[in-house]
Parts: structure tokens; sequence; C-alpha cells
């Protein structure tokens, strides 16, 4: 039941996001997701686990009707996995970033028009939120999985940040 709520409470802050981006002269919406939970495999590009997949699914139809035209993942597989849902019911690729370039990142965000959802990781994540003048909050904690940040960058150079929560905190 709880979950049911949490679900429609993130439905209706997105419904409530949505307004049509057609030039630069409007907002520019940032969605930023750490991956899915891992499955350990020894190497240091595990894949998703099955909550991961799971996770993954959910942000794919949480983001359904949040019109996202943009998809950016680092390229190892954990992230890729996390958008590939996604992908696949809007349609979109998922572009790769360099995720020891986050400033330059956040600088092509905020410069191309639209909403973008970027898939990262635990460390990177909230400094992309930072270097779009965002509100990053307290480190992401290691079995932590759920945050679902949104940026929102204004014409006039401001920008505000909205923390949600999506699927079960910490894996539990």
């Amino acid at each position: 039941m709880r979950i049911r709520a949490l679900f429609t409470f993130i439905l209706v802050a997105l419904g409530a996001a949505q307004a049509p981006l057609a030039a630069q002269d409007e907002d520019v919406v940032v969605f930023l997701v750490r991956h899915g939970e891992v499955e350990p495999d020894g190497t240091s590009d595990p894949h998703l686990s099955d909550t991961g997949r799971e996770r993954a699914q959910l942000l794919a139809t949480i983001m359904r009707d949040a019109g996202v035209t943009h998809l950016h993942s680092t390229n190892l597989n954990r992230t890729r996995q996390t958008g590939e849902a996604l992908g696949a019911d809007t349609g979109l690729d998922i572009s790769l970033y360099d995720y020891r370039d986050l400033p330059g990142f956040a600088q092509h965000l905020a410069a191309t028009s639209g909403r973008h959802v970027v898939l990262g990781h635990s460390n990177t994540t909230p400094d992309v939120v930072a270097a779009l003048g965002g509100e990053p909050g307290t480190p992401i904690n290691e079995l932590e999985f759920d945050r679902l940040y949104v940026v929102t960058l204004h014409p006039d150079g401001t920008s505000t940040t909205v923390l949600l929560r999506y699927g079960t905190p910490y894996g539990g």
C-alpha cells in the first residue's frame, strides 16, 4: 500500500511539471537517477540484478508521460541497462556521456532544450546535479538506488531541484 501511494505521488508530481518545450526560452528539465541494483560478479562492470531490472522497469513506467526527449548514460552495463526499458518505451536511443567531464556534460545539458534523463552513479549523479546549479543533498549511500532528482533550468539562469523517491528505498 505504501509503495502504491508513493508511486501515485510521483506520477502526480511528474504530471504537474509537464509543459511543452519548444525553444531556448523554455525550461530545460533534467531527471537524474543512479543505476539500479547490481548482481556482483567480481568485475568493475556488473549487470543489473533482478531487483535492478525491476527498478529500471519502474523508472520507465513513471517516466512514460514525462515528455522525455533525451536519454544519457555512462558507458557501463548497469547504467545502460537501467535506461533500456525507458528507451524502448520512448523510442529514444541512449547517448553516452563521459563521467570524467561532468562540468562539460552539464553545460551540454543546459544548452540542449528538452527533457533529459541522466543515468549515473552514486558518485556522479550528485555532482551533475550540483554542476547544473541544483541541490544534491547528502551523499548517496552505497545501498541507495531510489533517488530521482528533477532539476529544472530556467531561462533566467536559475534552477530548482526536487528530490523524489521511486521504488523501495535501500533495496529493501
